[in-house]
């Protein structure tokens, strides 16, 4: 097993590179929006189309993770013919993605010019991907923290897409959405005591709808990318715009991005202050040539060499040490690299609220973020000036609150000023009652498995199921720890995914399993306990 080889010098940092496939997906832009087939005559259908492929997901909170890597998307036309929407060479590496942090929102992939037609059906050729679980629990006597991971590893396969109705792919340009299903992609059957590769598998199933874009849209439905992470490469000439490199494990994902006079910048006094090897959190309209116009601009850390973003896991606060899992990052040590564990020091920390909320002035409870309040389950963005795998807590520069989704259940409302309070149960497998109680923790939640969620006029409303008792939806925004009470303000609102306890489809893909497990030792600093299971 090579990959022991590295094991060592990565228990020693306490920070585990254990990463899947990362995806970009490569695909087309597009912008007017894309009817069925009905009202369009076939004769009308001519020259090509320019097409921007947007992905998103729809998810419970089960899973950490979910990477895919794609080698190709195919769509076929109601008369047989076939239009090329990404292609890679067998050999080449292939375009990745992570799917958990666009839950109900959307991301841009790539553009390409294919002929106008009515498509009815979609193929995506996959290289690799994986997902991670976490769960809390008693193993070997001892209360775990433990992560299991199932990789795709095997050669290229082909899922089919589902369009719930024909594509009119017609205009000069227009969008789609490729929605990733999570809990009809993944099987585990327990996250705590992996046995061998039993009930594990992946089944990667994608909706594909034609996608509504606006001039200045407004939500993840019309077009608006929010809370994108990158890296500066390159400035443009003309002063008005940059390339932003995107995380990817693959590889470098390169996007166009232009501002003008609307523009907000938070962190810096404008687009003159942005430089080569700045990372930016920035929100933006997707626009024809799948580049991005960007609305907000955010710079954390002037200084950062390396960047982290994901959920909170542990909090130690008598060694000021975090446990976080790193869904994205990307720094000078970093290159290209997605996904991992780890720990960082917070003792010097300088902590901050994401600016892409703007009324946090307005809720009827003080929102604070700091090294008294936070608690596992806050989505955070950490910045460090370099990383050492010969230190054993590297120091983070600031740490960010920033916006997450959760899905849960609707059990009351009360008006509340200028907002109506919704209270929200969460799953048991949700981090933040899953996590509240581990043994190294000392900020207490008075009920981490209830969610108090704030929705005003602000708040985007893009769910079909009523915002009413008993339903289940997914609220997106930046959750506090308001003396014990977890309360968000929400900044959109989709249709939730039934809560259960696993997922029940089956497959046969080659996989390697790897399982983490950290104990809280004395002290309650978090340590790396790293096995390879084996493979099949």
């Amino acid at each position: 097993m090579t990959t022991l080889l590295a094991l060592p010098a990565l228990l020693r940092s306490s920070w585990s590179r254990l990463a899947f496939a990362t995806l970009i997906l490569a695909a087309v832009v597009s912008f007017t929006t894309g009817c069925g087939s009905s009202g369009m005559s076939k004769a009308s259908l001519t020259g090509n189309t320019d097409v921007t492929v947007m992905v998103s997901s729809t998810a419970s909170d089960q899973l950490s993770e979910f990477d895919l890597g794609f080698q190709g998307i195919t769509l076929t036309s109601q008369s047989g013919k076939t239009a090329t929407l990404l292609l890679l060479h067998a050999s080449g590496p292939p375009v990745g993605a992570e799917f958990m942090h666009i839950n109900g929102t959307v991301e841009p992939l790539a553009t390409a010019s294919i002929a106008q037609d009515v498509y009815t059906s979609a193929t995506v050729t996959l290289g690799s991907g994986g997902f991670t679980c976490i769960a809390l629990g008693p193993v070997d006597g001892q209360e775990t923290l433990s992560s299991a991971n199932f990789s795709l590893l095997g050669p290229a396969s082909t899922v089919t897409v589902s369009l719930p109705s024909p594509i009119t792919v017609t205009g000069a340009s227009m969008a789609l959405s490729l929605n990733l299903l999570v809990s009809q992609s993944a099987t585990f059957p327990d996250c705590l005591n992996v046995d061998g590769f039993t009930g594990f598998s992946m089944t990667p199933t994608f909706n594909l709808t034609p996608l509504s874009v606006s001039a200045s849209p407004t939500n993840s439905a019309n077009g608006k990318v929010a809370a994108l992470d990158g890296q500066i490469t390159a400035l443009a000439a003309a002063g008005n715009g940059f390339t932003l490199s995107i995380p990817n494990l693959t590889g470098p994902r390169p996007l166009s991005v232009t501002s003008n006079s609307n523009t907000v910048y938070q962190g810096i006094s404008g687009n003159s202050a942005l430089t080569v090897g700045t990372f930016v959190n920035m929100d933006g309209a997707i626009r024809s040539d799948g580049s991005l116009l960007a609305t907000r601009i955010a710079v954390e850390d002037t200084s950062a060499g390396d960047v982290f973003r994901g959920p909170l896991m542990q909090v130690a606060p008598s060694v000021s040490v975090v446990l976080m899992h790193a869904r994205e990052q990307q720094g000078k040590d970093f290159p290209g690299y997605v996904g991992g564990f780890g720990s960082l020091n917070f003792g010097s920390t300088v902590f901050q609220t994401s600016g892409q909320l703007t009324n946090l002035g307005s809720l009827p409870f003080v929102p604070s973020f700091n090294a008294s309040n936070m608690v596992p389950g806050q989505e955070v963005y950490i910045s460090i000036p370099s990383f050492s795998f010969n230190v054993v807590y590297p120091v983070a520069t600031t740490m960010t609150l920033m916006p997450q989704t959760i899905n849960g259940t609707v059990r009351a409302s009360t008006p509340s000023g200028n907002f109506t309070d919704y209270t929200v149960t969460l799953a048991p497998y949700d981090l933040f009652p899953m996590l509240a109680n581990q043994p190294s923790q000392t900020t207490v939640e008075n009920n981490p498995s209830q969610l108090e969620v704030y929705v005003d006029s602000n708040t985007q409303l893009l769910n079909a199921q009523a915002l009413a008792a008993s339903n289940t939806l997914r609220f997106y925004g930046l959750v506090f720890n308001d003396n014990g009470t977890l309360r968000m303000d929400c900044a959109q609102v989709n249709d939730g995914v039934s809560v259960s306890s696993v997922s029940n489809v089956s497959g046969s893909s080659k996989v390697v399993q790897t399982q983490t497990i950290r104990r809280a030792v004395p002290g309650g600093v978090p340590q790396m306990i790293t096995t390879v299971r084996g493979s099949r």
